[in-house]
């Protein structure tokens, strides 16, 4: 399964499928969560946009759909990715985005640093650790359970992701945070 598959046969079609399904969801979530992109956590999908956003994830579909396994992973990696955005997506749109976000940087300011990546950590480590749980319990890279293996490894990416946009969102918080405290130090004294 880790061979190319031939375009237009029926396990290119199950493939693709697949692809076009899991990415579907992602971006569905992802436009009920935030319709203008501003909670996106991503920069390079908030740099594309909706407007090429799309016709790049439909050609990476297509492209990834002769490769099974890194097409499982991403798939795994997307429908997890769209269940977590399903699961705030309701808050995100009743308060509205810009409010969400500011609330949601408010709850992160009033918490101390060291609980809040404590938590993610545990979070992340915990996700990875089903992942890797998968994988063991197929032996690694078992012939006869290439997909359990893609299955493990998208569920660690899916980790590894959250991991990774969350600790960039906390680095671009905190230099926002020193820009702003710096243009209220540089601002002259009331006389």
């Amino acid at each position: 399964m880790d061979d190319l598959v031939p375009f237009g046969s029926r396990t290119y079609g199950e493939i693709l499928l697949l692809l076009l399904v899991a990415r579907g969801m992602d971006f569905l979530s992802t436009w009920i969560a935030t319709p203008n992109m501003v909670l996106e956590g991503n920069p390079l999908a908030k740099k594309l946009g909706w407007k090429w956003g799309i016709p790049v994830n439909l050609a990476l579909c297509f492209g990834f759909a002769f490769w099974p396994l890194p097409a499982i992973v991403i798939s795994t990696t997307s429908v997890l990715v769209a269940a977590r955005n399903f699961q705030s997506a309701w808050l995100m749109r009743s308060l509205g985005e810009q409010l969400y976000r500011e609330w949601h940087v408010e709850r992160v300011q009033e918490t101390k640093i060291t609980l809040y990546l404590a938590c993610l950590f545990g979070q992340t480590a915990l996700t990875a650790a089903v992942g890797a749980g998968v994988i063991l319990a197929t032996n690694g890279h078992n012939q006869d359970e290439p997909v359990a293996l893609a299955i493990g490894l998208g569920i660690i990416a899916y980790a590894l992701a959250v991991a990774f946009y969350t600790l960039l969102g906390i680095v671009r918080m905190r230099r926002a945070e020193k820009v702003d405290s710096r243009k209220f130090l540089e601002q002259p004294l009331p006389r």
